[in-house]
């Protein structure tokens, strides 16, 4: 699929992004590796999750009242005591929609390190993964 296919059987959003992306690959990579983990895409773009959702690929920010895309970027719920560290870096920015629950968007397009993106992952999942996943996590590290 590419960006802007304008719809996909049963799914209700346009696809807002290319199949065939390298940073979606290595992205999919980390995030299927989690016990339980699986991908679905919601609002046209990959959600990876477990019970609950731990990422998303891909997000948008409103400025004054227009909604600018991060194409190429990982939004993740932090560890509480990281969030106001994150959300002062200048490659996080406050997604829209998922923003005001604590939600946090992270440009993989500026200074990306992918050790990084795996640990905030990987925080993201012991917050919402089932307690019988997270310690599955446990016991494989």
């Amino acid at each position: 699929m590419s960006v802007g296919t304008p719809r996909v059987p049963g799914m209700a959003h346009p696809v807002m992004y290319d199949e065939d992306d390298p940073v979606l690959a290595r992205l999919r990579e980390i995030a299927l590796s989690f016990p339980g983990a699986a991908e679905k895409a919601t609002h046209g773009w990959p959600a990876f999750h477990t019970v609950k959702v731990f990422g998303y690929y891909g997000g948008s920010i409103k400025i004054d009242g227009t909604y600018v895309r991060h194409d190429q970027s990982l939004l993740i719920i932090p560890d509480p005591g990281e969030y106001e560290a994150l959300a002062q870096d200048a490659r996080v920015y406050r997604p829209a929609y998922v923003g005001p629950f604590g939600w946090l968007g992270l440009d993989l397009r500026i200074d990306m390190d992918w050790t990084e993106v795996a640990e905030l992952l990987d925080a993201s999942y012991r917050l919402t993964a089932p307690r019988r996943l997270t310690a599955e996590l446990v016991a494989r590290r």
